[in-house]
């Protein structure tokens, strides 16, 4: 019977280490989607002259996962007569952010940049974006350096925190 908790708490401790892994390596991939998608967004703004909303769900039609759902949410919320633009974003943002690994930070800045969409003349807007990418930059270039640094310890931590929880149980 000691073996069977033996292996459960050693599983549950390497899980978690392998846990933190992954959202350390998913905040840098999120990161970059949001990189590309201002990209795609800044390319719809100065070559296509789309609406916003119809900029939206084409730049979504390349895209996959969670922020493809927030790219059609916001569409939609624009589609169906949002109060202002600043509104929908920060509404989108509120559900998307619940299920993602991208800090606070990096979140302060894609607020910002909502807070400016819509409300300039393309040559303004494209500034706008650029700056945005920047500071995704700038959050890209920790993310990695944390990943780096503490990838393989936090799963090699979780490791260890089971065998001496063992040892000390045993």
């Amino acid at each position: 019977m000691k073996w069977i908790g033996a292996v459960f708490i050693l599983f549950a401790t390497s899980w978690f280490g392998f846990y933190f892994a992954k959202q350390l390596t998913d905040r840098t991939k999120q990161i970059r989607a949001w990189k590309l998608t201002l990209q795609s967004l800044e390319a719809e703004i100065m070559y296509s002259q789309l609406p916003l909303q119809d900029a939206c769900r084409r730049i979504a039609d390349q895209m996959n996962g969670r922020l493809r759902e927030f790219l059609l949410h916001f569409s939609d919320v624009l589609a169906n007569g949002a109060e202002s633009t600043k509104l929908a974003w920060m509404e989108c943002l509120e559900h998307y952010k619940k299920n993602v690994s991208l800090k606070q930070k990096d979140l302060e800045i894609l607020m910002q940049f909502g807070e400016t969409l819509g409300m300039h003349d393309k040559h303004s807007q494209q500034k706008q974006i650029v700056l945005a990418l920047r500071h995704l930059e700038r959050e890209e270039q920790e993310a990695l350096e944390n990943h780096q640094k503490y990838d393989r310890m936090a799963k090699t931590l979780g490791v260890l925190t089971g065998l001496l929880l063992i040892i000390l149980l045993i």
